[in-house]
């Protein structure tokens, strides 16, 4: 099979059809965490993380991801906690039921764990956000098939305990893309019907690991699903421009307008307004 002249058909997801011929798909970043790297805090509440899932829909928001435990770097920002599968639900159902019962925006579930993603979806979440690309934990593939979930497999090398404890790869873009064919392949057999991929830039990568996936994000499209990507306020970003991860916005936006060039059909964000908009300038330029 020609990957090349792959033609992605639209996806029904929930109560929306995404055509990822057409303009970029905003995901917005959700985090119902203490201590995730960069909003970690701020919406530990399920009526403030409400108001700003409300927020992120009114600035343009297709998706709002929602995670309940936090998968940055340990030794980064801090120690990572493990959280129990019982304090994980705690924190993401009453948020995704409110949500979806005031909007019909989707709703994604950014989950390693089959039970949350379970629950997740049966509270009204269309998308199961795996991190792991079933490495973790594989009956997260028979949950998003018996429940008609779309599935975002990402590549990780390691764990986020270990992850960015010297990553190496001998041919980083082909080694990724091997494993998101396999993860992707493994949904397949289960039954999901709609898979997307994501690199996973930042999990298991050096910046230049990362700088080279972004420039070669061509080479993931040949593999035929649509491509998630997710560089927001990320640490290679603040390596580059020597910024804290509240100051990395003009990095994000060169990073999130080289994706969408590149074969992005989603882009992963804090910033909704501002990568909205920046996401409509780079579709104007290639969909002429």
């Amino acid at each position: 099979m020609n990957y090349d002249s792959v033609i992605m058909e639209p996806m029904q997801i929930g109560k929306r059809t995404f055509d990822f011929s057409g303009r970029t798909i905003v995901m917005g970043i959700l985090n119902v965490t203490p201590d995730s790297f960069s909003d970690g805090g701020k919406y530990l509440s399920a009526e403030g993380a409400f108001a700003r899932a409300m927020e992120m829909i009114e600035q343009g928001a297709d998706i709002i991801d929602v995670g309940g435990e936090s998968t940055r770097p340990s030794g980064v920002y801090g120690e990572n906690r493990k959280i129990s599968t019982d304090e994980e639900l705690d924190r993401v159902l009453p948020v995704i039921e409110r949500i979806v019962n005031a909007s019909d925006t989707v709703v994604s579930i950014d989950t390693t764990k089959s039970i949350v993603a379970e629950a997740a979806l049966n509270a009204g979440a269309s998308i199961v956000n795996d991190i792991s690309g079933l490495k973790f934990d594989e009956r997260i593939a028979d949950v998003a098939a018996k429940l008609g979930a779309a599935l975002v497999v990402m590549h990780i090398q390691g764990t986020p305990e270990t992850m960015q404890q010297n990553p190496v790869y001998g041919d980083v873009v082909a080694e990724v893309k091997e494993g998101l064919r396999l993860s992707a392949e493994k949904a397949k057999h289960a039954g999901v019907k709609n898979i997307i991929i994501d690199p996973g830039i930042g999990f298991g990568k050096n910046l230049e690991h990362n700088l080279t996936l972004l420039k070669n994000l061509r080479e993931f499209q040949k593999l035929g699903y649509p491509l998630l990507i997710g560089t927001s306020r990320k640490g290679f970003i603040g390596t580059i421009l020597n910024a804290p991860v509240d100051d990395r916005l003009e990095g994000t936006a060169a990073s999130v307008a080289v994706s969408i060039m590149n074969g992005a059909n989603i882009i992963r964000v804090h910033d909704i307004k501002e990568m909205k908009r920046i996401a409509s300038v780079v579709d104007a330029i290639r969909l002429i």
